[in-house]
């Protein structure tokens, strides 16, 4: 039988029209967004006390579905840590399995010791949870979104003041859905401070104080450990080092207490800030800071963070706002105690106060409900209605938004901000309490030319965050 192009063409197009192809959604290219009617595909990268802690959060929802991890270690015992138990590959694949196996009692979770690995083998992932250190989180943030990935990631977002602006810039290029891990932000009080703040409850702010009683967690180790005891079995120290030079294995640094070491993580303010320093920054849109000067208390060195810090930022005023001064305390050092709560009392362990013309608001850490005093101005307060959107769940407002609806209200654009008033305060720090006074536009500490290694930190070969 003799067929002609056109015929062939024509008898092809109606073949295909009938037997439609389904195309998986990694094989359509670019960020593309889960239909509500389809379950995301979750991984983890870090899967240590935090990384457990984020899993748990995550496991309750129908609509995700945790199908691969990644982490260098097999095994970490917490029991020394507040977070306790085990983490690592081993218990929290089994944790995964156990928990899905009663709808899918062969579901296995896939395994890696290298996230790079994992996201170029499972195609099937939609988004991906970083709770590494600190000093892999731009890279591990960066690299997971130009794979097309929505990206959760723990705070502070970075670990230098370069890296929080790439990851801003990378946000917007690839258009995915992301929240940082400052799980405060999605409070009912932080949300209420703000609404209090935007009313005028307590007349023009201009000074704001916030602190934490968090300090080092090697309480008598100054600078590096000399020791090089063996590395444990079933760690890839080469793999947890990363972006980072060389350097003998210790447990000073993992699990958990790499926080008190310049080289991974940032401190008490690196911590804490992002959370503590959250209400001021959405409540007032703190830009930049014009000055930050951030005084250590008790041992600290180019090596390992203080036991503790006072520090002093300066933001100017813009648009309808006065200039403020924030104060940041962390180590057991408090602001002073306002004369307008009641007597007797005294403020919180750990805080935010917001000293106005007409009074002050007291909140409980990481988004805790304001309180108005003295009193009588409270007694006196209408509330004003809510105009801010509530939040239905940290980590369940990313999946709503990796679903195609509005973004989370800690996106990595805002993130970055926030990130980046907490890293000038561990900027000041590093520098021996120097003040810094910020050329935002440059990424410049002025007149402090040793400043440029830390604001961006050189990296091992094949670790650029890009």
């Amino acid at each position: 039988m003799k067929i002609t192009r056109r015929r062939f063409l024509k008898v092809t197009t109606a073949t295909v029209a009938a037997f439609p192809t389904i195309i998986p959604r990694h094989v359509l290219g670019g960020p593309k967004f889960v239909p509500p009617s389809e379950k995301i595909n979750l991984a983890i990268i870090g899967v240590g006390g935090q990384g457990r802690t984020n899993l748990k959060a995550l496991l309750p929802y129908a609509d995700a579905q945790v199908i691969a991890i990644a982490d260098p270690a097999q095994h970490w015992d917490l029991t020394p840590f507040y977070y306790k138990g085990e983490a690592g590959r081993g218990p929290i694949r089994k944790m995964i399995e156990d928990h899905y196996a009663s709808k899918t009692p062969n579901f296995k979770v896939a395994e890696f010791e290298d996230f790079r690995v994992m996201l170029e083998k499972e195609k099937a992932i939609d988004a991906v949870l970083c709770a590494t250190p600190d000093h892999v989180h731009a890279y591990a943030s960066v690299f997971a979104m130009r794979a097309g990935k929505h990206v959760f990631c723990e705070k502070p977002l970075t670990h230098n003041l370069w890296e929080a602006r790439l990851v801003a810039r990378v946000t917007r290029e690839t258009g995915v859905a992301t929240q940082m891990g400052n799980i405060g932000h999605s409070t009912e009080g932080i949300r209420q401070t703000v609404e209090y703040l935007h009313d005028g409850a307590i007349g023009a702010v201009r000074e704001v104080h916030s602190w934490v009683p968090a300090t080092r967690w090697n309480p008598t180790l100054h600078g590096k450990p000399a020791e090089t005891p063996p590395i444990p079995a079933g760690f890839n120290w080469d793999l947890w080092i990363g972006p980072r030079p060389m350097r003998p294995y210790h447990s000073a640094y993992a699990p958990v207490t790499w926080r008190d070491y310049w080289t991974f993580g940032c401190g008490a303010l690196g911590d804490f800030g992002c959370h503590d320093m959250d209400s001021p920054t959405w409540a007032f849109d703190l830009p930049a800071p014009e000055s930050v000067e951030v005084r250590p208390a008790g041992f600290g060195d180019a090596e390992i963070a203080p036991y503790g810090e006072i520090g002093y930022y300066q933001f100017p005023a813009h648009g309808q706002w006065p200039a403020i001064k924030l104060t940041w305390y962390s180590g057991g050092l408090q602001p002073p105690r306002p004369d307008a709560l009641p007597e007797g009392a005294s403020l919180p362990s750990r805080g935010v106060l917001f000293v106005g013309e007409k009074g002050v608001i007291q909140c409980g850490g990481a988004g805790g409900p304001p309180n108005i005093f003295p009193e009588s101005l409270r007694a006196s307060y209408k509330t004003p209605a809510p105009t801010l959107v509530r939040s239905k769940g940290h980590h369940r407002d990313w999946l709503d938004a990796i679903k195609g609806g509005p973004a989370a209200s800690a996106s990595f654009e805002y993130a970055a901000r926030l990130t980046e008033i907490t890293l000038l305060g561990v900027l000041s720090l590093r520098m021996g309490g120097k003040k810094i006074y910020w050329d935002a536009a440059n990424l410049k500490a002025k007149g402090l030319p040793a400043a440029d290694a830390v604001i961006k930190e050189s990296y091992r070969p094949g670790w650029e965050p890009a």
